[in-house]
């Protein structure tokens, strides 16, 4: 049995040395240039690339690795999203996104597949030169950077309530461990930077499929707080009053309250707000190369399968969040679920652990979303270098404490990141695929008026058209002094 698994992988080695003394040495879809190599170290340099390169990630870790990258903080607003577009409504267009998002994956996919690249920022270099990869290098940075300082600023916010609520402390009076600051530091060292120096993004895929755990205890305890909270509820506020009442969903004349029918359909001034959420409810195209690349077999339709199943388990924990956040407390559901069932009882045990639980699950995101950005980074200042262990760890490192001192020292910055989020998502889920699909499948194979080509066109518009919106309601935002846009992410 040993030697049948070892006879391929001698074949492939002694194939590849005879490559590489015709001075081919390493070309792959991977840009790994290592051909200023002495030849005495031909072999070497190739087992090199080859353990560096060959997909080791299994079809599983994959599927929990871009569904972690899915799965960000926009999960907490969708119930309210719902509550301003109705159930029927939200589901149509949540389901549109979700079909966009996949053939966004399809378009991405096919372009590398032609001419043999996983890496977007080389899509970019195939398709428009050094224009087109520094584009897309500072499109993934800006974005993932935008999203890890998003969740870092969760960590710093609800962190010191979640573990002032645990103790019942009502008065902080300057305790180290309930400063977001310090906090903010100690998740960033003890657990985010061990995880972002591993070297291959398919490591990551147990503490994905843990974090996606937590989101999974998330959905649970909001389909049981459903059947556990009256409606309308009492404020938290209000209860020591209101004990003594019986609050039911019925009024005084036997009739159901009018606050507690859910609407199917319902247009108001923040339905337009919700679009844009939905809209990139399903960020990840800057992982699924990535991904791609460590995928075990990987094959185009391997990967197209990887990301519809994450799609699609990502679209039903969506539907089900915010359908039984919105039929717990329909018209008064929040912005941000778990601070609307705090309004009933801030020290409830099970709403406490499912802070905790979206904590972790937003921690252990951040290490997924910083690896694109630290290989957008090597591919536009160090194209031609093979990896390099001191390089990998200070990019990780210095990234970190980028972050970590934006969130620390200019909090107001996160209206600014509001602004890229609107230009770079569009482009890296919309623009970017159409018009890189456009540029490199051969006109022989598609001429320009082929149907996928006008179709990616289409594709490439309603990017367009999604980020006029976005920067449209930041605009609005900024000029009233009201926060109604926000990410998906």
């Amino acid at each position: 049995m040993l030697v049948g698994k070892l006879w391929p992988i001698v074949l492939r080695m002694l194939g590849t040395y005879v490559a590489m003394m015709k001075d081919q040495c390493c070309r792959n879809a991977h840009h790994c240039k290592s051909c200023a190599m002495q030849k005495k170290f031909y072999l070497l340099s190739f087992v090199f690339c080859w353990l560096q390169f060959e997909g080791k990630t299994s079809f599983g870790m994959s599927v929990f690795n871009l569904g972690n990258a899915i799965m960000g903080s926009g999960i907490l607003g969708l119930a309210y999203a719902m509550a301003n577009t109705g159930v029927v409504l939200f589901l149509v267009l949540l389901t549109v996104v979700a079909v966009l998002s996949s053939y966004s994956i399809h378009l991405l996919l096919k372009s590398s597949g032609i001419v043999g690249i996983r890496a977007y920022e080389q899509l970019g270099y195939r398709a428009f030169g050094t224009p087109g990869k520094m584009a897309a290098g500072i499109a993934i940075t800006l974005q993932n950077i935008g999203a890890m300082s998003s969740y870092m600023y969760i960590v710093k916010y609800e962190f010191p309530l979640v573990i002032q609520a645990f103790l019942r402390v009502d008065k902080p009076a300057g305790e180290w461990y309930l400063n977001g600051n310090y906090l903010v530091v100690i998740v960033s060292i003890a657990v985010i930077l061990p995880l972002a120096l591993m070297k291959q993004l398919g490591y990551l895929g147990y503490t994905s499929g843990f974090s996606l755990s937590c989101m999974v205890f998330f959905l649970i305890s909001v389909i049981y707080k459903k059947f556990n909270v009256p409606c309308p509820f009492v404020d938290f506020a209000l209860n020591g009053t209101a004990s003594g009442l019986n609050v039911s969903a019925t009024d005084p004349g036997g009739e159901e309250d009018p606050a507690c029918i859910p609407k199917m359909a319902n247009l108001n001034s923040q339905t337009a707000y919700t679009i844009p959420i939905l809209a990139f409810a399903f960020v990840c195209h800057p992982e699924v190369l990535p991904i791609y690349t460590e995928l075990r077999n990987a094959t185009k339709k391997k990967m197209q399968h990887v990301a519809n199943i994450s799609i699609t388990v990502m679209y039903v924990m969506y539907f089900l969040a915010a359908l039984f956040g919105y039929l717990t407390f329909y018209g008064e559901v929040e912005a941000e679920l778990l601070h609307t069932y705090s309004r009933i009882d801030p020290y409830d045990t099970l709403i406490l652990c499912v802070r905790v639980a979206v904590l972790i699950a937003v921690t252990l995101t951040v290490p997924i979303v910083l690896f694109p950005v630290r290989r957008a980074i090597q591919q536009m200042m160090f194209p031609n270098k093979t990896f390099y262990w001191p390089r990998h760890i200070a990019i990780a490192f210095i990234l970190l404490t980028f972050i970590n001192l934006l969130v620390i020292f200019a909090p107001n910055i996160l209206g600014i990141f509001g602004v890229i989020g609107a230009t770079s998502a569009p482009c890296l889920i919309f623009i970017f695929p159409a018009v890189f699909y456009i540029r490199i499948v051969p006109k022989e194979e598609e001429p320009l008026r082929s149907f996928p080509k006008i179709l990616a066109v289409c594709f490439a518009g309603i990017g367009f058209l999604f980020m006029i919106m976005s920067l449209s309601f930041i605009i609005i935002d900024w000029t009233s002094g009201t926060s109604k846009a926000s990410s998906g992410h």
